[in-house]
């Protein structure tokens, strides 16, 4: 058997601010489970593995050790399917706020509503209102 997860590699002891960050702000989203380096080693503090669950999809986490030349980019995004318009709004500004937005929130022909964020900690979002079933 094998199980793909899709990981998120923080730098600069990012991870557990953006971890707790979206569990605040997203409905059904938590953290699940969250490993920090043991003080007296090196990284003290920051996150050695951690699980982020956004509804049933899950993501694995860390903070890098060890600086790299390289950040996330948006050609690898979440994608979020969000049935309320209220709580898009709400999502979209909070992801938004701090980040940088690459296409406003609109109707694009494709869906009710739809944006596409890069958040403060640099992770890509998009954000969708789909048309009812």
């Amino acid at each position: 058997m094998i199980t793909a997860t899709p990981f998120r590699m923080f730098q600069n002891a990012m991870a557990r601010p953006a971890l707790q960050y979206y569990a605040a702000m997203l409905p059904d989203c938590h953290i699940d489970p969250l490993v920090l380096v043991p003080y007296g080693e090196p990284g003290a503090g920051t996150v050695r593995m951690a699980g982020l669950v956004i509804g049933t999809q899950r993501f694995r986490v860390i903070d890098s050790a060890i600086p790299h030349a390289f950040a996330f980019t948006p050609s690898l995004s979440i994608f979020l399917d969000i049935d309320d318009a209220a709580v898009f709004d709400v999502v979209f500004r909070a992801l938004a706020e701090g980040g940088s937005t690459l296409m406003e929130a609109g109707d694009y022909g494709f869906s009710r509503r739809f944006g596409w964020v890069n958040d403060r900690f640099g992770v890509s979002w998009q954000i969708n209102l789909p048309h009812p079933a």
